[in-house]
């Protein structure tokens, strides 16, 4: 039976205001309890299979979490006339998630309820591919499990796959249909389907929950177009440029190279249509509570599917207030929090991974167990390809000092490459302490990884370049930025060695630093540019496609290949080192969860730490620099308090009497013997 509980009022340590805002709180779930009982009640008498049991879990979470939950949504939208409506139709949805959530899933909730860190552990290591590029759809990628298993991965994130508008769609960002997958790739059925597979073979599946926006063919922006007024309140639409032109002083330009600002006339309607990214991509206007409630029935839809994580899209955009930059703001976060509190309450397994490629005081704003319980790390991925330009990790070192530690319960997702840009997102003040001016600094990052810089070995090409402001990221893959395309364009056997070396440096900082490991799928091959990309007109004025690669299946063959230099090909080289770091990574129970503590090495081009879990140790080292460097023996000794130590990836034994020496772009882990 719902019910309010009006006893937390007694507890003492809460204010005033405080004591008022339970009441409230309480106050209201006592007046919608009995309709929302009916509506459980209507449920089982529809057939749904909701034992008493069913719904006591759901009502213990609901009174666990309706204080918080019922806060934030009156800071959001209880000026509105229409709240306490609003507030049941919410509540309506979070149990219909859940008397509709499959039994299967139901019982993963039960468990992951009651272990906060279950997503902490060192077993968990990534991969992330667009479905078409990999394996044209999900009945074939469901094939592909043995092959993820053989290299290690864990967790999986697929990129968007739901339906989208026809042409240009911003690499699937551009959702036409939530509950629909594109008709290229499969069906739901099909997702159903290969989530119950993954889940068989201890894969998590993650997908994108892309909520800032519609594409312009979705039915709410389909609707608006038709003139329904109630639709038009989904997004911002206005019929002049006055407010737009307002909003224009405080906004910056995403993609200057495409359009330039952050509205779109729509002819059909002779009204002026928020558009921050691209003019086909609808913003979607928050301040009105019946986008919540839609945007989280969508949400319920695909967590029904099975997926175990969902990417929040753009998080950083979400909320607009006149006079801002519309980015980051208060209610940005409480809105993804009101997110959070219905899934603890409806879906209490599925956890929420932010995008926030923003500035890393802002990015680590959106980390917390009551909010973004994972995260991108764009600054070490940015920061790695820094120190590997420079040779040199001073400015890595120092962000790791102060940003990379988070709340309890919480993780970072490490990459070094994905579906996106590269963009130089340290922080200012990080690089003055250090003598760097960072505008100078960005300059000759982005001359370095687009081969403009004497003696580069990069082949990154540039990303929304901004003449007028020097902005600009960079696009490449992994390899090709490591300097393998240059290498072999060459025929350097020295020059391939050594990208070599720095692929798998970057990667094993990635698999040993602290947090979930994330490859996007192709680095384990080596993969280098995709030019052929210009030759799609929908993907041609976008060159973020020149690292997106369709999958080779024949690179297989190669495993078994046993010519060339060490025994194999190049790329079945970087394949199986790769495997034996995630191999070794995922039985070392030091590299479970956060916890990292960075050693002075004495030597700028030398990177340490020490991972730490109970009574699990383990240390790791790593020289950015192409020739050998030195490690004071004696400090080794201190730091990991034992005279002898063994690399746990080639069990080489090492003294501490003497300095350690590490190659080249060699790296280390070392385990006390």
């Amino acid at each position: 039976m719902i019910r309010s509980n009006l006893s937390s009022l007694r507890n003492g340590s809460l204010n005033a205001e405080q004591r008022e805002r339970v009441y409230q709180a309480e106050l209201s779930l006592k007046r919608l309890a009995p309709r929302l009982q009916a509506h459980f009640e209507m449920r089982v008498a529809e057939g749904y299979d909701v034992s008493d049991e069913v719904q006591h879990e759901f009502e213990v979470r609901l009174e666990e979490h309706w204080v918080d939950l019922f806060s934030l949504l009156f800071d959001l939208y209880g000026t509105r006339y229409d709240f306490f409506y609003h507030l049941e139709q919410i509540m309506v949805t979070a149990i219909d998630a859940w008397v509709k959530r499959p039994p299967g899933l139901r019982s993963l909730d039960h468990r992951r309820a009651n272990d906060p860190d279950w997503f902490a552990s060192e077993k968990i290591v990534g991969g992330a591919l667009y479905v078409d590029l990999f394996s044209d759809n999900l009945g074939k990628l469901s094939d592909s499990i043995g092959y993820f298993k053989e290299l290690g991965l864990t967790y999986l994130h697929l990129m968007p796959l739901f339906a989208v508008r026809p042409g240009d769609n911003d690499g699937g960002y551009a959702i036409s249909n939530y509950r629909s997958i594109d008709p290229r790739l499969g069906t739901i059925e099909d997702l159903r389907n290969l989530s119950e597979k993954l889940r068989e073979a201890g894969i998590l599946l993650v997908l994108d929950f892309v909520f800032n926006h519609t594409s312009d063919d979705h039915d709410w922006a389909k609707l608006a177009q038709s003139g329904d007024m109630e639709y038009q309140k989904f997004y911002y639409i206005f019929p002049d440029r006055e407010k737009p032109d307002q909003y224009e002083q405080t906004l910056r330009e995403i993609f200057p190279t495409v359009r330039r600002g952050n509205f779109t006339w729509h002819d059909g309607m002779q009204q002026w249509v928020w558009t921050t990214f691209n003019n086909f991509q609808w913003d979607l206007n928050y301040t009105n509570p019946a986008v919540f409630r839609a945007m989280a029935e969508e949400m319920f839809f695909i967590a029904s599917t099975g997926v175990d994580i969902l990417r929040l899209d753009a998080v950083a955009f979400i909320w607009k207030q006149m006079g801002t930059s519309c980015e980051n703001l208060p209610e940005a976060h409480k809105l993804i929090q009101a997110f959070n509190r219905l899934t603890r309450i409806a879906t209490p397994s599925l956890l929420f991974k932010s995008e926030a490629i923003v500035h890393p005081d802002d990015v680590v704003k959106y980390i917390s167990p009551r909010e973004c319980q994972i995260s991108y790390n764009p600054t070490l991925m940015a920061l790695l390809w820094e120190s590997l330009a420079t040779r040199n990790v001073r400015l890595l070192t120092r962000s790791l000092s102060h940003r990379h530690k988070l709340p309890p319960h919480t993780a970072w997702v490490n990459y070094l490459r994905c579906h996106d840009d590269i963009g130089w997102t340290f922080d200012d003040a990080d690089a003055a302490a250090l003598g760097i001016n960072a505008y100078d600094h960005r300059q000759f990052l982005n001359r370095f990884y687009t081969g403009q810089f004497e003696g580069s070995f990069a082949r990154g090409v540039p990303f929304q370049e901004n003449l007028a402001t020097g902005d600009m990221r960079i696009a490449g893959t992994l390899a090709s930025l490591a300097g393998l395309e240059l290498a072999i364009e060459e025929g350097s056997e020295e020059g391939k060695e050594l990208a070599i070396r720095r692929m798998l440096l970057l990667e094993a900082i990635t698999l040993s630093i602290g947090g979930i490991p994330l490859l996007y799928l192709g680095e384990e091959w080596g993969m280098l540019n995709d030019y052929d990309f210009v030759k799609d007109p929908a993907k041609a004025g976008d060159t973020r496609w020149i690292h997106r690669p369709k999958m080779k299946w024949e690179f297989l063959q190669e495993l078994d290949d046993t010519i060339g230099p060490e025994g194999g090909s190049i790329r079945r080289r970087i394949f199986r080192s790769l495997q034996k770091l995630i191999a070794v990574r995922k039985n070392m129970h030091a590299f479970a969860g956060q916890q990292m503590e960075l050693v002075n090495t004495g030597n700028p081009h030398l990177l340490s730490f020490i991972r730490i879990v109970d009574s699990h140790r383990l240390i790791v080292m790593a020289n950015f620099d192409d020739s050998p460097q030195s490690f004071d023996g004696n400090r080794l000794r201190t730091v990991g308090l034992g005279r002898f130590f063994k690399d746990a990836l080639t069990d080489k034994q090492y003294g501490t009497s003497e300095p350690i020496e590490l190659g080249a772009y060699q790296f280390l882990w070392l385990q006390r013997i």
